[in-house]
């Protein structure tokens, strides 16, 4: 008969022990009902894994999270040159953003809930194989049509990253422990969209446009290689469940084997549930204010960056497209700084406020630190503005871009943390379902943005911006407070 858990509290494998509520009815050598769970030490608990299997792990989907907003703005250099091989104008070369980036928030509706039932990993290899292919049809791309619908298709696909990577994360790490290693892992999202006009600029000015999508689909082929040999599961149920399925073989019929937290509802079941819950999860307060907040942030992020070729190539400027791409380093280091000093922070901050509250650890202890991006955030935008509207020297406004993406970092890893600890299970459901508004706000506002400043000046049209941060800036400190009673009020039942 299998061990039970006190028998021996450091077995190396995933428990079996009688069910406590039924126990009374058997004896303990005819037990008919047991249950599973992780073992302190298990080798195959996520948790318990080395530091080096966990971050080979992170280092993996953090790639997979980089390269797809990387190829959301990697074209951006390229614009005009693509508009004239393609025989368009530049405002329907924009829209091939505003596909991906809606895809890139719809994708996780969809492939958030469908790990929460198949596993991370299943879904990881099989949508990024299929986002590699994708770029090689970007680059074979023969009329704007094309192109637009390709890239759409891509962003669904190369959503995963971002869909799963907190789940996966949650998964690996304890609470007190996320939020320095989530840092690192949320610099794809953030720091993708910057580094790809870089790299842009240099692969259009010396190769042509078509080769970015070559060159991405040769980095995406390799990163995608790497992951089916080294990727491993991690959601426990899905683990638990091969186990149950193994045990449950050698024990027979004679006995019931499940785990805490198993849903043995019918597969077509599960899947509606799922497929239901980010929607459900996107409607709480705590979701849909801090999803608005991001929602600003893309928007803006995404407005700036399409414009900074007409930004700076224009006098007194006048610089190539080499020479803009450089200028992305400034909220590439901002981005940076805050990883390496303030995001470790969030870690602490939470820490000490549930030693403070008698070890009673609370969602909202993860969101002081938001407090800092909520002012850096208007702040550099005002800066930023009225720099680029009065032409001061280009070294002032991309100071400016600095301190935005100090401010971008600080907030999205407070929120996504935030998201994490209240929805804890569903994790990746809850961050799909703070993504949606965010990736629809930041494809559909750069469609727009150009004829704003055309109206009224990036004084103006960029301070537009600013003024909205401004009004949703109080909202961490809103939730710190309150945070509590709303999930009281709006528990989730699935």
């Amino acid at each position: 008969m299998p061990r039970r858990q006190d028998d021996d509290d450091d077995e190396e494998r995933p428990l079996l022990r009688c069910d406590a509520d039924l126990a009374s009815q058997y004896s303990e050598d005819s037990c008919a009902t047991r249950q599973i769970e992780f073992g302190p030490d298990d080798e195959e608990n996520p948790k318990a894994w080395s530091g080096r299997k966990k971050m080979t792990n992170v280092a993996i989907i953090a790639l997979m999270a980089i390269l797809s907003p990387l190829a959301s703005s990697m074209f951006t250099p390229g614009i005009s040159q693509i508009a004239r091989d393609l025989h368009t104008d530049e405002q329907k070369v924009i829209a091939t953003t505003t596909g991906f980036v809606v895809m890139l928030g719809v994708g996780p509706l969809v492939l958030a809930p469908f790990s929460e039932t198949f596993g991370r990993r299943t879904l990881y290899i099989c949508c990024f194989s299929i986002f590699t292919l994708l770029q090689a049809g970007s680059a074979l791309s023969p009329n704007i049509g094309t192109l637009v619908a390709v890239r759409a298709i891509s962003g669904f696909f190369g959503s995963v990253g971002l869909a799963n990577g907190g789940g996966t994360i949650s998964d690996m790490y304890d609470p007190s422990e996320r939020a320095g290693i989530f840092g690192w892992y949320l610099l794809g999202p953030l720091l993708g969209p910057t580094l790809g006009p870089l790299f842009g600029g240099i692969i259009v000015s010396r190769l042509g446009w078509r080769w970015i999508y070559w060159v991405l689909t040769i980095v995406c082929a390799i990163n995608t290689a790497i992951g089916c040999f080294l990727l491993r599961e991690t959601y426990a149920p899905v683990l638990l469940g091969r186990r149950k399925a193994h045990l449950q073989n050698e024990a027979g019929k004679s006995t019931k084997i499940h785990f805490q937290g198993e849903d043995e509802r019918p597969l077509s079941m599960k899947l509606r549930a799922s497929m239901k819950r980010p929607f459900v999860i996107f409607v709480q307060p705590i979701v849909l204010v801090m999803s608005s907040y991001q929602a600003l942030i893309f928007g803006t992020t995404y407005s700036i960056y399409t414009n900074m070729q007409k930004i700076y190539s224009d006098a007194p400027y006048n610089l190539n497209s080499e020479q803009i791409g450089l200028l992305y380093l400034g909220p590439g280091l901002g981005f940076l700084t805050a990883v390496r000093f303030l995001v470790p922070r969030i870690d602490t901050v939470f820490n000490k406020l549930t030693a403070k509250n008698e070890g009673q650890s609370l969602p909202e202890f993860r969101l002081p630190l938001a407090n800092v991006g909520s002012i850096l955030i208007p702040a550099s935008l005002f800066w930023f503005a009225w720099t680029v509207q009065y032409r001061v020297h280009w070294v002032v406004s991309i100071a400016a871009t600095y301190f935005y993406g100090v401010g971008q970092v600080v907030v999205f890893n407070a929120v996504q943390n935030y998201y994490i600890d209240s929805f804890s299970q569903y994790a990746a459901s809850a961050i799909a379902g703070g993504s949606v508004f965010r990736s629809l706000v930041g494809g559909l506002v750069p469609l727009f943005a150009p004829q704003l400043f055309d109206k009224v000046g990036y004084g103006w049209g960029i301070s537009c911006f600013g003024f909205v941060a401004v009004l949703i800036a109080p909202s961490p400190l809103l939730f710190y407070y309150f945070g509590g009673r709303l999930r009281e009020r709006f528990q989730l039942k699935f």
